[in-house]
């Protein structure tokens, strides 16, 4: 199976030792992507786990110029209620981003749900960080798993890296 598309899917709360062990994890799999051929990495911009995805693809791009951050958005205002500190990482992620999608104008009930699922759709893998089964990561696994899309789980696949 030839991969050439990646999104993202985790956890917005992550501690310093949770950002801190991810980050070499992260790098482990999107070299492995990118050596597959994956140039289209797809994030949907939230705190926690979409950030730290988002600087790590950048991160590999400065090597490997052929791979593209897609920032999949649910809104334009997704960042209104941030704090300031936030809202600047997310506004440097979205200045470097290739490519930028908002999935509607302004915030609604839904938004959220529907990015979540045109991230996966198009996708080849999903790499996610999902501790438990609720919530929106939750959601994005089951809905890319419904879809046939492959999911590696990073909480729990750490070490084994199974692509």
């Amino acid at each position: 199976m030839k991969i050439q598309t990646c999104c993202f899917t985790g956890h917005r709360h992550l501690s310093n030792e949770e950002q801190a062990e991810l980050v070499p994890t992260l790098d482990r799999y999107l070299q492995a992507l990118c050596n597959l051929g994956c140039t289209e990495f797809r994030v949907g911009g939230a705190l926690g786990f979409d950030t730290l995805a988002a600087q790590r693809v950048l991160l590999l791009r400065e090597k490997h110029p052929a791979c593209h951050l897609h920032m999949i958005l649910p809104c334009r205002d997704q960042e209104a209620r941030w704090s300031l500190e936030e809202r600047i990482a997310y506004r440097r992620v979205l200045e470097r981003a290739n490519r930028i999608t908002y999935v509607q104008e302004k915030y609604t009930q839904g938004c959220m749900y529907m990015r979540n699922r045109a991230l996966v759709d198009g996708s080849d893998v999903v790499i996610a960080y999902l501790k438990h089964g609720k919530g929106g990561t939750a959601y994005t696994c089951r809905y890319a798993e419904k879809q046939g899309v492959r999911v590696i789980n990073t909480y729990a696949d750490q070490l084994s890296m199974p692509i």
